[in-house]
């Protein structure tokens, strides 16, 4: 079956959402004593609704019937998408390396795929599943730099276990935004991404508080103040958008493969603005993982559980 309009749309935004939320990973990594992880994850989300809120006010109060007919599923999603993932995110970053993020972050898909058939019925067909091991096999040669030795030097920490937890939320976050899709098309992508930041801002305060009470805090310096802009406008605003489209075009179990992708990014970003060279074991596994990517979001590899 031919890729229609949306869903190149989609795709698009997966990769645009994808692009952003490797720069993430970086600034997570790069600020790691400079700013706490509650404290980012406030300022991100505040800065972020400063930027919308302009554009979404007249939206919110236009639409304020299909919000209140939402209701707690709102509230659901602004505390797993919202405050949840990244203030869990951020504080895997205080104790593991990058390498390990990547690495967890690939129980993503296989975690999505088996939550889009328990919950939305929607079991992946054969090419799918394997679309997903072609894309894990090129993550795992990029992980390994091309030497499986490496993998088994590789060690685990508290970090790990709270990066694990960080991607089942933004699993069930994924999940339910296309199980409640008919309780959330009414409203505009814009006014429900200004909804959820309403909504998740609040649950932050409490943790972030906490910390200013244990004497954590951060300086107004360039760098970090680089650090919120770049997580308020590119991971937030421009990444939550793309994401939230492509979930209602193509499933979650689709868009979850695009995970992958960001070790891919990562190494391209690293290339252009740090000038690290990119070794033959980046292009193999960069090709194995967009390979397994095309094949996993054929239209035809995901169908719906019958009887």
């Amino acid at each position: 079956m031919p890729m229609t309009h949306s869903m190149r749309y989609a795709l698009a935004g997966l990769l645009l959402a994808t692009l952003c939320w490797s720069g993430n990973a970086l600034v997570a990594r790069a600020v790691v004593g400079e700013i706490p992880p509650f404290t980012l994850s406030f300022w991100r989300w505040c800065v972020a609704l400063l930027l919308l809120l302009p554009f979404v006010a007249k939206p919110l109060w236009q639409h304020r019937a299909a919000l209140r007919a939402a209701g707690w599923r709102l509230l659901v999603l602004a505390a797993i998408g919202i405050a949840g993932y990244n203030s869990l995110l951020y504080a895997a970053a205080q104790t593991t390396a990058a390498i390990n993020i990547t690495l967890v972050n690939t129980c993503l898909p296989l975690m999505t795929f088996i939550g889009a058939g328990l919950l939305l019925g929607e079991w992946p067909q054969p090419r799918a599943w394997w679309g997903m091991g072609v894309a894990a096999l090129g993550l795992l040669v990029l992980i390994s730099q091309g030497s499986w030795n490496r993998l088994a030097e590789l060690a685990f920490n508290r970090g790990d276990l709270i990066m694990l937890l960080a991607v089942a939320d933004w699993s069930l976050y994924s999940l339910l935004l296309r199980r409640w899709a008919s309780h959330l098309l009414p409203i505009p992508p814009l006014a429900l991404l200004g909804m959820l930041m309403l909504l998740g801002v609040p649950l932050i305060l409490p943790f972030y508080l906490y910390e200013l009470a244990q004497g954590a805090h951060f300086s107004l310096t360039p760098s970090n103040l680089a650090a919120i802009g770049y997580t308020a406008l590119f991971a937030s605003l421009l990444a939550y958008l793309a994401w939230n489209h492509a979930i209602r075009v193509l499933g979650a179990a689709k868009a979850a493969l695009s995970n992958y992708l960001m070790p891919v990014f990562t190494a391209l970003l690293g290339w252009l603005l740090l000038g690290e060279t990119l070794q033959n074991y980046h292009w193999l596994g960069a090709s194995l993982i967009v390979v397994g990517l095309l094949l996993g979001t054929q239209r035809a590899s995901l169908r719906a559980k019958t009887g």
